[in-house]
C-alpha cells in the first residue's frame, strides 16, 4: 500500500500551506521551496482548487488559501480526491477476485494493516498533523 506520488504531493502540499493557513502562497513559491516541478503543481493546485480545499486568489498578490478550516479536511478526503482509496482494499497480488470468501494467501495477513491505514487517514485531520519539514522529502 503505497500513495501515488499525487497524493504525496497534495499532501506534502497542503501541509506545508497548514503551517500558517491564513497566508496566500504562490505557486512559484510553492515550486522553489518543495521542490515540485511547475506544471506538477498548476496541474496538482487546480484539482485541489476544484474539490474544494483551496480556491485561488487573483491578481499581483494572488496565490492559494483554505477553502475550508484545517480541521474540516481530512486526509483520507485529499487522497480520495487525488486517486481514490479503491486500490488499497485491492488485492496485493493484483488477483481480481481476491476477498474473504476467496482469498489470495496475503488477503488476511494485510486486512489489519490495510483498516489501520484507512482509520488513520479517516481520523486524521490537516489540523492533527504535527508539521514537519516538508521540504526535506
Amino acid at each position: 500500500m503505497k500513495l501515488s506520488k499525487t497524493s504525496e504531493y497534495a499532501l506534502r502540499i497542503l501541509s506545508f500551506m497548514a503551517k500558517d493557513k491564513s497566508r496566500i502562497y504562490t505557486a512559484k513559491y510553492l515550486v522553489e521551496t518543495l521542490n515540485i516541478s511547475d506544471k506538477y503543481l498548476r496541474r496538482l493546485m487546480t484539482t485541489l482548487s476544484k474539490k474544494g480545499f483551496i480556491y485561488s486568489v487573483q491578481g499581483r498578490e494572488g496565490g492559494y488559501l483554505f477553502a475550508k478550516e484545517l480541521e474540516n479536511i481530512y486526509l483520507i478526503d485529499i487522497i480520495q480526491s487525488i486517486e481514490g482509496v479503491k486500490k488499497f482494499f485491492g488485492c496485493v497480488l493484483g488477483f481480481e477476485h481476491c476477498s474473504g470468501e476467496n482469498p489470495c494467501v496475503l488477503h488476511f495477513s494485510l486486512l489489519k494493516m490495510r483498516e489501520d491505514f484507512i482509520n488513520t487517514f479517516s481520523n486524521k485531520t490537516l489540523s492533527d498533523i504535527d508539521f514537519c519539514d516538508v521540504r526535506k522529502f
